[in-house]
């Protein structure tokens, strides 16, 4: 990765998808470039000068002359803030995704650390009611769940989950309001390491994968409605303050791998971890793998990552 000079010349850099690149080494006539993409992730509008004293064709020269990144392939960096089109004018907000805080939804903050969610990978780290140290380990019996931590293990309803909320974050217009259905996200792309976990449903229900990339990213398309995006509605607690669109609300089951063995804790991961799970609970000395989930929305391309920590007990 590098920087492409960008003090005066106009310059085009661009790369295939995975898909494009697999299209094109079949050779039978398949690859067809339909689709593209724009986006602006290395611009800093705040550099907008309007009181530049050689006038207004220099308000913008510092934003004009910012280096750009040459393109890349790696999908789990490039292209975080994509550019949409939208054919109206008297639009003041833009609709965003924002991770909801409420209760069973929320990051999980306690012991060493805060930020993440938590994805407890197997029996021992998560529990049953008998592990004295695991982090859910009296949900069985009592139904309560850990704020932020999720059974990576054994996924059931009535646990922690992630729910991310969409529309307009602004209280200038009534949460009451509809939105615009040029503004309402309908359809989801969530991405995530296939090496550490996969996409469940918030009763534990499998999703299908729609494709692995040779980065072992796997990448899932939700659509409404469904059990896991549905409407957000104006009464529901929301971090969205203005016409509400849709939510997608989702947990992780953690791959086999990081369940039976501690190869990849090893390979990518820390360990020393303290978390302080149900009934305080306290995990000491635990091994953790630091992730990310991205989610974008299809129709907006606004995108949003989810910092994800899965977590073993130290030994297993």
């Amino acid at each position: 990765m590098a920087f492409l000079d960008n003090s005066g010349d106009i310059i085009l850099d661009a790369v295939l998808t995975d898909t494009g690149r697999y299209r094109l080494a079949k050779g039978d006539g398949s690859f067809k470039i339909v689709k593209y993409a724009l986006g602006d992730d290395e611009i800093n509008y705040g550099l907008y000068n309007k009181t530049h004293p050689s006038g207004s064709a220099y308000y913008d020269l510092e934003i004009l002359q910012t280096p750009v990144l040459e393109a890349f392939t790696n999908n789990t960096a490039t292209m975080k803030s994509k550019l949409i089109s939208i054919p109206r004018t008297n639009l003041k907000y833009l609709p965003v995704l924002e991770a909801n805080p409420e209760s069973t939804f929320a990051k999980y903050d306690g012991g060493s650390f805060s930020g993440p969610w938590v994805v407890a990978v197997d029996l021992a780290t998560a529990g049953d009611g008998s592990q004295e140290n695991a982090l859910i380990q009296n949900s069985r019996s009592s139904g309560t769940s850990v704020n932020g931590i999720l059974n990576g293990y054994s996924p059931r309803a009535g646990e922690s989950s992630i729910r991310i909320d969409q529309g307009l974050d602004t209280s200038a217009i009534s949460k009451t309001n509809i939105i615009d259905a040029d503004l309402n996200e309908t359809q989801y792309i969530v991405e995530l390491d296939n090496r550490f976990g996969s996409i469940v449903e918030t009763d534990g229900t499998a999703t299908n994968v729609s494709f692995i990339d040779d980065d072992n990213i796997a990448s899932y398309f939700f659509s409404f409605p469904s059990n896991i995006v549905k409407n957000l509605t104006s009464v529901a607690p929301s971090p969205i303050d203005g016409p509400r669109g849709t939510l997608i609300n989702f947990k992780i089951r953690a791959s086999n791998d990081l369940a039976t063995s501690t190869y990849l804790f090893e390979q990518l991961g820390s360990s020393g971890l303290t978390i302080v799970g149900n009934k305080s609970a306290t995990l000491t000395n635990a091994r953790y793998i630091d992730s990310t989930v991205k989610i974008t929305g299809a129709t907006t391309g606004y995108s949003i990552d989810i910092p994800i920590r899965f977590v073993k007990a130290s030994g297993l």
